[in-house]
């Protein structure tokens, strides 16, 4: 048994959906969260600077004692490295290995579909992941820049005509090869999976990466004797930009209103 919490980071919001999933696997777990608001997009930051942000957010969540780290951004999770993984001092898991395997797992056909940002679509690691578990799987990509500030700006009704148009422009890429597997691989695109499952047709199972990642999460502290005792799971809110409208937009993700205050984080202190 170990009664640490949790920490989950992302560059901003989406990684709310992870917390979500982790909330309702694991209730008994205190679970802390910080989204890095005060340095977003994430999207256009060289890999060498988005790791460097990767370690400032990861010591952070280390100063509270955690007992595992969730990097609940696709963006980041595409340009960690094993070897900082490897060289954490607690257990790490990132959304994009986690979805790549369960749709490795899923598919049927060995035709799979990727959706996410730019920057996690250019680092090609949902390929290089389902290449190296399912070598004869076939991966067709496409980057969907407007879904995250569709999503933020709560444009996720499934009969929203603006992200209807955006969707189909964006889903048509996947006409030809007709994959029977699409990995949601941004933790804002479950909002509107809706819109995406219906374009796609009753065929294609979506994979929602920050919830594989909570589900990867229980299984490696299940296996580990790592979970927390029988008590009602807390959760803390930080970012590193303003926390006025934080609150109502987290709600929205959570699909209920946040049970505590959220603290602010400056930016400068995480680069000390």
């Amino acid at each position: 048994m170990d009664n640490r919490p949790i920490g989950i980071f992302d560059s901003g919001l989406g990684g709310l959906t992870s917390l979500k999933e982790l909330r309702q696997l694991l209730p008994q777990e205190d679970l802390i969260y910080f989204g890095d608001t005060g340095r977003v997009p994430y999207g256009v930051r060289s890999p060498q600077t988005l790791r460097r942000f990767a370690m400032e957010n990861i010591r952070f969540l280390q100063s509270h004692d955690v007992k595992m780290i969730v990097a609940a951004c696709g963006t980041i999770s595409s340009i960690m490295t094993d070897e900082m993984a490897a060289g954490l001092p607690i257990p790490f898991i990132g959304v994009v290995k986690a979805a790549a395997l369960a749709a490795c797992r899923i598919t049927r056909s060995g035709r799979i579909g990727v959706i996410g940002t730019p920057a996690t679509i250019r680092s090609g690691s949902y390929k290089r992941i389902i290449s190296e578990t399912l070598p004869q799987a076939q991966v067709a990509t496409r980057a969907c820049p407007l879904f995250v500030p569709l999503v933020e700006n709560g444009y996720i009704e499934e009969t929203n005509p603006v992200t209807e148009m955006v969707a189909r422009d964006y889903l048509s890429a996947f006409d030809g090869q007709k994959p029977d597997t699409l990995i949601l691989g941004c933790t804002h695109y479950p909002l509107i999976s809706p819109v995406i499952g219906r374009i796609m047709g009753n065929g294609v199972t979506l994979i929602d990466a920050g919830q594989e990642a909570a589900r990867q999460v229980k299984e490696y502290l299940s296996s580990h004797e790592l979970l927390a005792g029988e008590k009602e799971g807390r959760t803390r809110y930080f970012v590193s930009a303003d926390t006025e409208d934080f609150d109502v937009i987290a709600a929205r993700f959570l699909g209920r209103p946040l049970e505590c205050a959220v603290e602010h984080v400056d930016v400068d202190d995480l680069c000390r």
